[in-house]
């Protein structure tokens, strides 16, 4: 049996800092995993930056309340699910993710949990399990599954070698170029023909 894991951000819905970023005026937050592979460096980068400015979760909820997911993706999800198991597996908190997979129609999701102080501020965050991804992947694979990964990130690299198939999608020319074995995607008929081909 196969199952499908797709990473979130950047690959299914824009990027949730960058959009933060963006809305709040504060460029420093537009740092991702495509910029920086240390997951634990960047989160405490980012909160030190929302501390710095007295930004709560609420404000970020705010900004992802108006996000939609990228154009293409919803048909995609739900094209692949007509064909096969599909899991999100994401390295972004579930008090971010809800109204996003609403507007995906409620995709299964794994991901992490945020640390809320009763001020609203985020002191600190749990990730599901060390090297989230990856160790899913492989606790899938032990269960039974043949995996299939598709992702953007640094952080996303052990489960697309780890999978029988992994692709890159939308990614950046630097994680492409150092990864030439790997197949490079832009386009959602794309990604889908090369999972279907796979499974």
């Amino acid at each position: 049996m196969n199952i499908v894991c797709l990473d979130m951000e950047g690959v299914l819905v824009p990027e949730i800092w960058i959009a933060f970023s963006e809305a709040s005026g504060i460029p420093e937050l537009s740092r991702t995993t495509r910029d920086e592979p240390d997951y634990d460096k960047l989160m405490r980068y980012r909160l030190d930056i929302l501390r710095e400015h007295g930004l709560g979760l609420d404000k970020i909820q705010e900004v992802i309340s108006t996000i939609d997911p990228l154009p293409g993706a919803r048909a995609f999800l739900d094209a692949l699910r007509e064909k096969t198991q599909v899991v999100i597996l994401s390295d972004t908190f579930e008090q971010f993710a809800q109204p996003l997979m609403a507007k995906l129609n409620w995709p299964s999701l794994f991901c992490n949990t945020l640390e809320v102080e009763s001020d609203g501020m985020i002191g600190g965050y749990r990730m599901r399990c060390e090297k989230s991804k990856l160790t899913t992947v492989r606790a899938l694979q032990s269960c039974g599954f043949e995996t299939i990964a598709a992702g953007d990130s640094f952080n996303d690299l052990a489960m697309i070698r780890a999978s029988k198939a992994g692709f890159l999608f939308r990614s950046t020319q630097g994680i492409i170029e150092d990864n030439p074995d790997l197949q490079a995607f832009e386009e959602f008929d794309d990604l889908l023909n090369a999972i279907l081909a796979a499974l």
